[in-house]
C-alpha cells in the first residue's frame, strides 16, 4: 500500500512537470511534441493559410498580437492596399483567413488555425480571444 501511494505521487508530480513543460513552450502539435510561435506562424503560410485585412480593422490587430512578433511570419494580404486581390478570394469581411479554399471569417483563436493547417494546437498562457 505504501508503495502504491509513492508510485501515484510520482506519477502524479510527472503529469503536473509534463504540463507544465507544455505551457511554457508554445504550441503543441498533433504528435504531441511542441512548437514554439515562429515555427506556427511559419507553419500556417507553409500549409496555404493566408489572413486578409485591413489596417482600420480592430479585430484584424487583435488576430496580429495573438502572433506577436510573430506576425511578420504570416502571409497577409491587406485589402486596403490590394482591393482586387480580396474581391477575386471574395472577402467579405476582416479579418478572413483562407486555407485549403475554405474561407474562416472573423478574429480566430490559434487552436482554429492550428487545427484546420495540421500546424499543431496552440497553447497560450492567456485567456481564450
Amino acid at each position: 500500500m505504501k508503495h502504491e501511494k509513492i508510485r501515484i505521487t510520482g506519477l502524479f508530480f510527472v503529469f503536473l512537470t509534463c504540463v507544465s513543460l507544455i505551457a511554457v513552450s508554445g504550441c503543441v502539435t498533433p504528435g504531441g511534441g511542441t512548437v514554439d510561435m515562429e515555427t506556427f506562424a511559419r507553419c500556417l503560410t507553409e500549409n496555404g493559410a493566408v489572413m486578409y485585412g485591413s489596417q482600420s480593422c480592430g479585430f484584424c490587430a487583435k488576430q496580429k498580437e495573438m502572433f506577436g512578433e510573430n506576425f511578420v511570419y504570416v502571409n497577409y494580404v491587406d485589402c486596403g492596399m490590394n482591393m482586387n486581390s480580396c474581391v477575386s478570394e471574395g472577402i467579405r469581411g476582416y479579418p478572413t483567413w483562407k486555407v485549403k479554399g475554405n474561407a474562416y471569417e472573423g478574429l480566430q483563436e490559434l487552436a482554429t488555425l492550428g487545427g484546420v493547417t495540421g500546424c499543431g494546437i496552440p497553447v497560450t498562457n492567456e485567456s481564450s480571444y
